[in-house]
């Protein structure tokens, strides 16, 4: 599946985006299975197939005894950072000392950043050329891999002072989203398809088709690397209601401090949010409110 050229919104450089913004969903998915769970985080989804172990309490709702392979999840805002406005962010993630790496997107305003967590000031920056639209981002050794959107291309910098030195091709029909459990890339290009790349080559070593009861879960985006699970943003849920800001975008793992914190595009505000099962009963339809339905193009 390929995105529509103005799926994603490209106001020129200076420009603020005015158009209704979509939200997006978050899913976790366990990279050695394709069946999903279903969860509900904030106002959007969150989709689990691993049960959660008593030692992620912080991110986490603890619990005493394993939970069943299907839950529904809530999510709870326990902290907020500020967020720069004008950051379309297509790719986040957590490096330690509360520093934050981000690819941010739009023709003529996408970058690589390394952002202070508390203050959410921009410390180092590279300002990729007008041609270039960033997209996922993740970091693996002192490496901080890059893919672009529409084009099968990515960049490597260095994590230390965000200088680009390497350029590379990929074998996905597009470049959404990028994270790493540490060995392989996982990478997304807006289908129900997660891949599995080699980051010396940029090959793909295996492909899963994301599938809930069924029916493919499309437009999987930014991703992250979860304690064994993948996460990743879906988009194009909601009609957010807002003309300044985007759609949910961008997830990071404080693996240390067991934290998870989210944000979007054109966000004013950062946010660490603790998810725990949903205590009571949950009427709605998952499919429909979670799952986007397959554009054909």
């Amino acid at each position: 599946m390929r995105k529509k050229a103005n799926k994603k919104s490209m106001p020129r450089p200076q420009q603020k985006p005015t158009k209704t913004a979509s939200s997006s969903s978050i899913f976790k998915l366990n990279h050695r299975k394709t069946s999903l769970t279903v969860s509900a985080i904030l106002a959007v989804c969150l989709i689990a197939l691993l049960s959660i172990s008593s030692s992620r309490e912080r991110a986490f709702g603890a619990s005493n005894h394993p939970f069943p392979d299907q839950l529904l999840y809530t999510g709870e805002v326990i902290n907020e950072f500020p967020h720069d406005p004008d950051a379309f962010t297509q790719g986040l993630l957590y490096a330690e000392n509360n520093t934050l790496f981000e690819s941010t997107g739009l023709n003529g305003r996408s970058s690589v950043r390394r952002v202070a967590l508390s203050t959410g000031e921009v410390e180092a920056i590279h300002v990729m050329q007008y041609s270039d639209f960033g997209e996922g981002l993740t970091l693996l050794g002192d490496r901080l891999y890059q893919v672009t959107w529409q084009h099968n291309t990515g960049y490597i910098y260095d994590r230390h002072n965000i200088s680009k030195f390497e350029g590379f091709t990929h074998e996905m029909h597009d470049g959404w989203g990028l994270a790493t459990d540490g060995g392989v890339l996982y990478g997304s290009d807006g289908s129900s398809t997660l891949y599995q790349i080699d980051p010396y080559s940029m090959k793909v070593i295996k492909k899963h088709t994301v599938v809930y009861q069924g029916q493919e879960v499309p437009n999987l985006n930014e991703l992250e690397f979860v304690n064994g699970e993948v996460w990743a943003n879906v988009e194009g849920l909601l009609a957010s209601g807002y003309t300044r800001i985007d759609a949910l975008n961008g997830i990071a793992w404080d693996k240390d401090g067991s934290r998870i914190f989210v944000t979007g595009k054109l966000w004013p505000k950062l946010y660490e949010i603790k998810v725990q099962p949903l205590k009571t009963p949950f009427n709605g339809d998952i499919k429909q409110m979670c799952i986007p339905p397959i554009a054909h193009f």
